[in-house]
C-alpha cells in the first residue's frame, strides 16, 4: 500500500472503530447501571436502549450512503459524527430510561459507516482493497475486545455517564482527524454524473443477486454475534468466572484470531482463492455452532469455541465490505455500502432481540438452533457466489491537459476493452485505470496518451 492509502485506511478504520465503540462499550455494564434510572427496572426498555443504536443505524445507512454519493464523503461524515456526539451527551445526562433511549437513537442516527467504507474504497486501489477492509474488520474485533476489557474499569472510574461523555468527545476529535489527516477524494466524471443525478438507482443495487448474497451474509454474521453473546457471558459466569475477569478470555482469543486470520486473507487476495476462503469461513462458523453445545462444559472449551468463531468472523468481516465495493456499480458504491451497512446493523438488532427471547424461553439450545439455521442458509447462498474479477490499478503519466482534452481522453479510456473505471488527476498529471486483464491492451492506452503530447 502507498503511504496515502495506508494513512487513509488507518484513519478511517479508527473512525469506524469509534462507531462500534458506541455500541460495544456499554454492553457489559449498562444493565446494571439502568437499575438506578427511572424506568430502568423494565428489562424490555433496557433492551430497547441497547438495541436502539443498531436500529437507527440500520434505518439511516442507506440515506447516508446515498448522500455521500451525491454530496461527497467528508460532509456526510462530519454531520454523522456531530449527531453521534449530541446523542452521547443526551444519554450521559438522562435520568430516565426514555431519555437514554433518545440519546441512543441520536447516537445511531450518525450513520456514517457506509460513507466511511465507501471512502476507503475511493482512496485505495483494487488490489489493496481487502487489506484496507481487513484493517476495518480488525478494528471492529479490537474495539469489541477493548470494550469488554475496559468497560468495567471505565465504569469504576467515570461511570456509565462518563463513558457516554467520553465517546461524544472522541467523536468531535474524530472530525479533526477527517479534516486534517484523511485525503480528499479526487473528483472525476463519475462524480459529475452523480451531481446530475445520473448515478445508478437503488433498484440496481437492491436487485443485484451477488450483492443480495453479501447483504444476507452480513446480516447473519452480526445476528449470530449478538445472539452468541447472550449465551457466552452467562456460561462463563456459571463456571465461576466473575464478569470483571471475562477479559482474560476475550483478549487472548481476539489476539489469536487476528493472527490466524492473516493466512486466510493472504490466500484469498494473493492466491486468487476468494470464493474458497469465503465459503470455508462460513462453513467454519456453522461447524462451530454445531459443536458449541458440547463446548460449554468448561472455560477452556468455551475459549476454544471463541477462537474458532472469531477467526472465521474476522476473515468474513474483512472480506464482505471488500467484496461489496468490488461488485457495486462504480457510481453507486456509497449506496451499495449503505444498504450493506443498514443490513449489518439490522442483523445486530435482530440477533440481540431474538437471542434474548430464545435464551429466556428455550435456553442456550434455542440460540444455537437459531444461529445454525441462519448460517446454513448463508452457506447455501455463499456456495453460489460468483467471485469478482481480478482487478488491478494501473497509473500512467499524463501531459498537461485542458478541460476539453481531459474529457475527451476520459471517454476514450473508458471505452477500451477491460477498463472498468478511470480517474484522471490533472494536478498530479496521472491517469488511474482499474482494469481486468482479460481483454485489456495496454499498448492502445499508451498510444492514446502519447497522441496528446
Amino acid at each position: 500500500m502507498s503511504p496515502v492509502e495506508l494513512r487513509a485506511s488507518m484513519s478511517l478504520a479508527s473512525i469506524f472503530g469509534l462507531r462500534m465503540l458506541g455500541m460495544f462499550v456499554i454492553l457489559p455494564v449498562f444493565a446494571i447501571y439502568a437499575e438506578h434510572l427511572k424506568g430502568g427496572d423494565n428489562l424490555t426498555l433496557v433492551g430497547v436502549a441497547l438495541g436502539a443504536y443498531g436500529l437507527t443505524q440500520a434505518i439511516l445507512q442507506i440515506p447516508f450512503g446515498w448522500l455521500s454519493d451525491r454530496y461527497g464523503r467528508k460532509p456526510v461524515i462530519y454531520f454523522g459524527l456531530a449527531l453521534f456526539a449530541i446523542g452521547s451527551f443526551v444519554a450521559a445526562y438522562g435520568e430516565h430510561i426514555y431519555i437514554v433511549i433518545v440519546g441512543r437513537v441520536l447516537q445511531g442516527a450518525g450513520a456514517i459507516s457506509a460513507a466511511v467504507i465507501a471512502m476507503v474504497a475511493d482512496l485505495t486501489r483494487e488490489e489493496h482493497r481487502t487489506k484496507a477492509m481487513a484493517m476495518i474488520g480488525s478494528t471492529i474485533g479490537l474495539t469489541f475486545a477493548v470494550s469488554l476489557v475496559a468497560s468495567p474499569w471505565l465504569n469504576h472510574v467515570i461511570g456509565v455517564p462518563g463513558i457516554f461523555v467520553m465517546t461524544g468527545v472522541l467523536a468531535l476529535l474524530a472530525c479533526g482527524v477527517v479534516y486534517a489527516i484523511i485525503p480528499d477524494v479526487t473528483e472525476d466524471a463519475e462524480a459529475a454524473k452523480r451531481a446530475r443525478g445520473e448515478a445508478p438507482g437503488f433498484r440496481s443495487v437492491l436487485t443485484d443477486p451477488q450483492l443480495m448474497r453479501l447483504n444476507f451474509g452480513i446480516l447473519v454474521l452480526h445476528a449470530v454475534l449478538m445472539a452468541l453473546f447472550i449465551v457466552v457471558p452467562l456460561s462463563l459466569r456459571e463456571h465461576g468466572m466473575a464478569v470483571g475477569d471475562h477479559w482474560k478470555i476475550y483478549l487472548p482469543v481476539m489476539f489469536g484470531s487476528f493472527v490466524l486470520m492473516l493466512p486466510a486473507i493472504i490466500a484469498a487476495e494473493r492466491g486468487g482463492r476468494i470464493k474458497q476462503v469465503f465459503v470455508a469461513a462460513v462453513a467454519m462458523l456453522l461447524a462451530g455452532q454445531v459443536a458449541m453445545p458440547w463446548l460449554l462444559g468448561s472455560i477452556h472449551e468455551i475459549s476454544v469455541f471463541l477462537l474458532i468463531f472469531f477467526t472465521a468472523f474476522n476473515v468474513l468481516e474483512a472480506m464482505l465490505p471488500s467484496l461489496i465495493s468490488k461488485m457495486a456499480p462504480p457510481a453507486a458504491k456509497g449506496t451499495a455500502i449503505g444498504v450493506y451497512s443498514s443490513v449489518q446493523f439490522l442483523g445486530t438488532f435482530i440477533g440481540a432481540a431474538c437471542g434474548g427471547f430464545l435464551y429466556q424461553h428455550f435456553g442456550a439450545r434455542g440460540v444455537f438452533v437459531f444461529d445454525f439455521a441462519l448460517l446454513l442458509g448463508w452457506l447455501v447462498l455463499a456456495a453460489g457466489m460468483q467471485p469478482p474479477a481480478r482487478i488491478t490499478t494501473r497509473a500512467y503519466p499524463l501531459p498537461a491537459l485542458d478541460g476539453a482534452q481531459a474529457g475527451s481522453l476520459l471517454e476514450l479510456l473508458k471505452a477500451q476493452p477491460g477498463v472498468r473505471e478511470v480517474k484522471l488527476a490533472p494536478a498530479e498529471r496521472t491517469a488511474y485505470l482499474k482494469v481486468d486483464a482479460r481483454g485489456y491492451d495496454e499498448r492502445v492506452v499508451l498510444r492514446l496518451i502519447e497522441d496528446l503530447t
